[in-house]
């Protein structure tokens, strides 16, 4: 009886533990506007900086890797703090994403609360491609 449980357990297990680590993961192969909106997600939403650093240039990751805690990235890298918040890429219709041969710059808007205080700010990104996958390049100064 023990024997059949164990048969039996086993594949669930391993189907289980599969489901978990394709969410551990940002498919690069997305446009620019979804790994970058899945990049601040990761750091701000989920708390997971390796999950963002699978989407950067290895430059940017080791640098994000670095702080070791989301918080730590949100502050010192990005200067912005957020208990939770929404981000959307920008959608003005006038040019959703400059976008080159390899490259794209992509204008994301963040609006959320921090200690109750409700909060609003832009981050410009320099997205590139490589291999038809994108990877987050740099963090660009502040548009405003």
């Amino acid at each position: 009886m023990m024997k059949n449980l164990k048969i039996l357990l086993f594949p669930l297990l391993l189907l289980l533990v599969s489901c978990v680590d394709d969410e551990k993961v940002i498919d690069p192969t997305n446009n620019p506007e979804e790994i970058s909106v899945a990049f601040f997600s990761a750091i701000y939403n989920e708390k997971d900086i390796k999950k963002a650093a699978s989407v950067c240039s290895p430059k940017l990751a080791r640098i994000i890797l670095h702080y070791r805690s989301p918080e730590a990235v949100a502050r010192h890298l990005f200067n912005m703090s957020y208990d939770s918040v929404e981000i959307r890429p920008d959608d003005s219709g006038v040019k959703v994403r400059e976008q080159f041969k390899d490259e794209a710059k992509i204008t994301l808007y963040f609006e959320g609360y921090y200690l109750d205080e409700k909060r609003r700010d832009v981050k410009r990104l320099l997205v590139i491609q490589k291999g038809g996958r994108w990877y987050i390049d740099k963090i660009l100064k502040d548009p405003f």
